[in-house]
């Protein structure tokens, strides 16, 4: 099992940058596809993007692409998504998630561990 502590949440101006860390425990998160989703108010859940076991591959949603970089490393056990052009439609809780596989997924389904979530508000 894996243990998922999200931080860097908050308030940031429209085009402004903030990046999100997720801490993991356990000496296997080299072994685990890494993924960010994010949730609104009155909304699913939806995919943001996602990180192969080793780092090299990378999916990002649509609306985030150019805009949102995730990256892992696998010795400090940590995932990041750097976010910059901070949209007000960007407000969300951001959640962490784990994956068993070999694949990347952008379905919240495929997704075995996921963290608290963290804040992230941004406004006009």
């Amino acid at each position: 099992q894996v243990q998922l502590v999200e931080s860097g949440g908050g308030l940031a101006q429209a085009g402004g940058s903030l990046r999100l860390s997720c801490a993991a425990s356990g000496r296997t998160f080299s072994s685990y596809i890494m993924g960010w989703f994010r949730q609104a108010p009155g909304k699913e859940r939806e995919f943001v993007a996602a990180i192969s076991r080793s780092g090299s591959g990378t999916n990002y949603a649509d609306s985030v692409e150019g805009r949102f970089t995730i990256s892992r490393d696998n010795a400090k056990n940590t995932v990041y998504l750097q976010m910059n052009s901070l949209k007000p439609e960007d407000t969300a809780v951001y959640y962490c998630a784990a994956r068993n596989g070999f694949v990347i997924s952008t379905s919240r389904t495929a997704y075995d561990y996921w963290g608290q979530g963290t804040q992230v508000t941004v406004s006009s």
